[in-house]
């Protein structure tokens, strides 16, 4: 310390000593350490966050916007699996799978038209193609997640040809059918 503050302290000692803080001062620091102490033994309640509507809303449309791209993510693939180019698997395949499909398309026309006079039997034959249509849109679903898309492009056109096969078999258990009347009806005219 400088000498000039020691030679004051020393000179004006009594008067430092005149003053005395209160008696009851000290008791309340003493209270207050109790209370620091006591506030720091107890755990803290954490104070009820609130939010205010703008931070909420700003929140809610956030996610609504990550689901949406979500959700549209999710379409776009599963648009993409639908349509597989059967060229890319096997050309060939391909256009045998075209052909017999156009194939099925006009002999099913054909047996709409032939059967208008038995609607009964038309029922019975389009119940046995649609079995059989059914299982080609399964194996077409099947085709954009199969580890062998060749030989499900193979069974694809295996239904198809099997689908033009029992077209033709109706169409002609039709044609034997209309002729029988035809006959029967001559017949009974003949007598």
């Amino acid at each position: 310390m400088s000498k000039r503050f020691e030679d004051f302290m020393h000179d004006n000692n009594e008067e430092f000593n005149e003053i005395e803080p209160s008696a009851d001062l000290w008791g309340k620091i003493e209270a207050q350490l109790n209370f620091l102490d006591q506030e720091q033994e107890q755990p803290k309640k954490r104070e009820a966050k609130t939010f205010s509507l703008g931070f909420v809303l700003k929140v809610a449309a956030s996610v609504i916007i990550i689901m949406g791209i979500g959700f549209g993510i999710y379409i776009q693939t599963q648009k993409g699996t639908k349509g597989v180019d059967l060229a890319a698997i096997n050309p060939e395949y391909a256009q045998q799978q075209v052909r017999y499909a156009s194939l099925v398309e006009t002999k099913l026309t054909e047996l709409k038209s032939a059967s208008k006079n038995d609607p009964q039997l038309y029922k019975e034959f389009s119940a046995e193609i649609a079995k059989m249509d059914s299982t080609y849109k399964k194996l077409n679903s099947d085709l954009a997640t199969s580890p062998n898309q060749e030989r499900v492009l193979r069974a694809m056109i295996r239904n198809l040809q099997i689908q033009t096969e029992v077209l033709t078999q109706q169409l002609n258990v039709i044609e034997q059918f209309n002729q029988m009347k035809k006959e029967q009806n001559n017949e009974t005219k003949n007598i």
